[in-house]
């Protein structure tokens, strides 16, 4: 079995070129407004795209801890910085990955790869297929009230079965279920059709989570409570085996030598750690507006996964 600190043979060659302390890496993934950039919003704590794009025009993003500019990566490596004009010019099928780097907390935890959707007419599978093999763990977005469609079964065959061992299928917009009845009933069919594709499945509510505050009641009737506590136990058991996979050479990561890297990055979380939900705050964010509205993206939230 290969080791987390390891390439894999097929990966494309910008992977060679990544340095520093290595993180677990989660890659967000799903069909088009499936609500993957609200889900990031949510992790991180804000929107840290430095402009404003069309959501359907990125390649993936790849967010991780640190105070470097960011930068476009294409596919031999090569960097250049990411401003407006330059963002705008990029070619996704020339790009690998948008890297940014910010200091939020849960970016101390792992990188963040937010994928562009699996279903985007306007862009190629091979962008975010040929970054796939980077991926330790995969969250899943799948809206509740079209649950689990064909088309998304055929794209997780190809994921290998390590990956889909730290994954979790996470069914979005549970509030727009009519009843309770009706969201375990959708539960149940998905948990029955995915059984062993992934490490758990669970429903959420994002804009019922970003309105919780203080309220731990809400948070965790929204379903980021267990959410919340299913996801870092995923990063805690790969910041194990990054722990255990570690040699004396320097092993991956997206910080480069002017990054601030975060002590025992790999270390995992004591047992006794508990997640207290915080009162979202709102923040001086440049939006990413997509062609199809959707009430669940755009919003911006304070870290909730400290």
């Amino acid at each position: 079995m290969m080791t987390l600190d390891e390439t894999p043979q097929d990966a494309p060659v910008f992977l060679d070129n990544l340095t520093g302390p290595r993180r677990p890496r989660i890659a967000l993934m799903g069909e088009f407004s499936a609500g993957k950039s609200t889900l990031a919003n949510l992790m991180i704590g804000s929107d840290p795209l430095p402009v404003q794009v069309i959501a359907t025009q990125l390649p993936p993003v790849w967010v991780s801890y640190g105070t470097a500019p960011a930068v476009i990566v294409d596919l031999a490596g090569n960097e250049t910085p990411c401003d407006q004009d330059s963002l705008r010019k990029a070619i996704p099928e020339e790009t690998a990955f948008i890297r940014i780097q910010c200091e939020e907390e849960i970016l101390k935890r792992c990188d963040i790869i937010d994928m562009p959707g699996i279903s985007d007419p306007n862009m190629p599978s091979a962008v975010w297929e040929r970054i796939l093999p980077a991926a330790d763990g995969i969250i899943w977005c799948s809206p509740a009230t079209q649950a689990w469609r064909q088309s998304e079964a055929s794209v997780w065959d190809m994921v290998p079965e390590d990956i889909r061992a730290h994954s979790i299928l996470l069914l979005t917009r549970g509030d727009m279920m009519v009843s309770e009845k009706d969201r375990a009933k959708v539960l149940k069919r998905v948990r029955a059709e995915t059984d062993g594709f992934f490490a758990k499945t669970l429903m959420i509510s994002l804009t019922q989570a970003r309105d919780a505050g203080d309220d731990a009641q809400l948070w965790d009737e929204s379903g980021a409570e267990p959410f919340v506590s299913d996801f870092l136990s995923i990063i805690s058991t790969l910041s194990a085996r990054l722990s255990d996979d570690m040699t004396d050479a320097p092993s991956d990561a997206m910080l480069d030598q002017n990054s601030v890297p975060a002590p025992d990055a790999a270390a995992p979380p004591e047992p006794s750690e508990r997640i207290v939900p915080r009162r979202p705050i709102a923040k001086s964010v440049r939006a990413r507006p997509a062609p199809r509205p959707d009430p669940e993206e755009d919003i911006s939230l304070s870290p909730k996964f400290s």
